[in-house]
């Protein structure tokens, strides 16, 4: 079974409570080192002064044996210290007076000599049973009398430090920073999921609105002006979608709705004739009129369902370019031989006017766009009118231009005339010969190969369509 995932809400908070840990233990750690650090430098500086305290001692008392008889004055410096121990041995290392056992043997190491205070250099580790010890051995100078010039009896201090109640105190300090831990991160995950959820009360507020659109309420949008950065920017994004959204429903719906009006006038016409035809009897001349008409209406079909396939693949780009080295003047050409004879008989003059220019395009794909604008042209061109095409180079890639005398085209026609199934002027359109794709078409071809299409009109006088097919980005 799929485990459901959290919530960005508890997401968030335990990562707050993460970085409060990790801020805590850092914290911590640090003030735990920093204090060991102050407590071993303190308890060195008291090994030493207590050392430099049994010598002063030492040297007060008349000689060694009056020190062994009565050892109280030594044994009086460490009173409140049960975590020292004092041995005094003699010139002979024979011990003289010993305060405790230590759980270990302590190292051999180096006395400080009598002329010489004890410094920190001079304190040294050793390893007990639990934890660590330090310890610190001098000469020290038993009798000392100036006035007699008596130097003293020399005898060996050693004085060590098997356990410090200073760091047993920072041990229990470890235990109570753990604890303190453990709920500091408990109330930061608890403080910290409340102030997420209070600050994601918009974000749900946002959701809330998002569940209220639908197919029939696409016009519907985020009210992003109050909302925070973060939000506002995701509701902009959100916004921009619906438009999306929205627009493409309507092309959907507007495009659903004028393919079912062209397709019926078809049908219509083929259904009623035959009916008409199934009526009475016929004679063979009168059935064979029948099928011709139909025969046309069935072509009409046929163009309209491959417009629209056409369109529906370049739409999933499901169609690939084969791209050709074709000299335009070449195949401008061959389109003006093409539509010679039609334009001839509609009384329009089809003129060419073409550099010696060379561009990477799919030849299909261009005379199928040239074709339709120049079918489009000898149609709306009145006789003793001109159809004319050109190509040029320019800056950004080769240019093509088809241009007729004519009526033109009304200046509110001109942002719709590339939409599918719309028609300027629904009187005039030759509904035989015209669906209201071929223009659609053009502007599919010319995204295919990253061009543009554009078109100048000017009512009552000519209408100009510009192709522009860019430069390739390696040439």
């Amino acid at each position: 079974m799929k485990r459901r995932p959290l919530s960005l809400t508890l997401r968030v908070a335990l990562l707050l409570s993460a970085v409060a840990v990790a801020t805590f233990l850092a914290v911590g750690a640090y003030l735990y080192h920093t204090l060991q650090r102050q407590m071993a430098y303190r308890d060195d500086v008291e090994l030493i002064a207590k050392v430099s305290q049994i010598r002063r001692v030492l040297a007060e008392l008349p000689s060694v044996s009056a020190m062994v008889q009565n050892a109280r004055p030594l044994t009086d410096t460490l009173y409140g210290h049960n975590d020292f121990m004092l041995r005094v041995n003699g010139a002979d290392g024979k011990p003289l007076v010993q305060t405790s056992i230590t759980s270990r043997p302590l190292p051999t190491v180096d006395a400080v000599p009598a002329q010489r205070a004890p410094t920190m250099d001079d304190v040294h580790d050793w390893q007990p049973a639990v934890g660590r010890g330090r310890m610190v051995r001098a000469t020290g100078l038993v009798g000392v009398n100036p006035a007699a010039g008596d130097a003293g009896e020399p005898v060996q201090i050693t004085l060590a430090r098997e356990r410090s109640d200073r760091l047993q105190l920072l041990r229990a300090y470890v235990a109570d920073l753990l604890v303190a831990l453990c709920g500091g991160a408990l109330l930061a995950t608890a403080l910290g999921y409340a102030v997420v959820r209070y600050s994601m009360r918009q974000f749900r507020s946002v959701i809330a609105k998002a569940g209220d659109i639908n197919a029939s309420r696409l016009n519907t949008r985020l009210s992003v002006e109050d909302a925070p950065v973060e939000l506002r920017q995701m509701g902009e994004a959100f916004n921009a979608m619906l438009d999306r959204l929205e627009d493409g429903v309507q092309r959907l719906s507007g495009f659903a709705a004028d393919l079912a009006h062209d397709m019926r006038t078809p049908v219509n016409t083929l259904m009623v004739e035959t009916q008409v035809a199934l009526s009475r009897s016929r004679t063979p001349e009168e059935y064979q009129a029948l099928l011709a008409s139909n025969s046309e209406e069935y072509e009409r079909l046929a163009r309209m369902i491959e417009n629209t396939l056409f369109l529906a693949r370049v739409d999933n780009a499901q169609l690939a370019l084969r791209r050709e080295s074709l000299d335009l003047q070449v195949e401008l050409q061959r389109i003006h031989e093409y539509f010679e004879i039609l334009a001839d008989d509609g009384g329009v003059r089809l003129t060419v006017e073409a550099e010696p220019l060379r561009a990477d395009i799919d030849p299909v794909l261009l005379q199928r766009a040239v074709n339709n604008l120049v079918s489009n042209a000898i149609r709306y061109t009145p006789a003793g009118g001109e159809v004319h095409l050109s190509a040029r180079a320019v800056e950004e890639g080769v240019q093509l231009a088809v241009s007729n005398t004519g009526p033109g085209i009304a200046p509110e026609h001109l942002p719709h005339i590339f939409d599918r199934y719309y028609r300027a002027d629904q009187a005039r359109s030759d509904q035989a010969h015209s669906a209201g794709l071929g223009l659609s078409i053009v502007r599919a071809i010319m995204n295919l190969h990253g061009g543009k299409i554009s078109v100048d009109s000017q009512p009552g006088a000519s209408t100009t369509f510009f192709l522009l097919f860019k430069k390739a980005k390696n040439s």
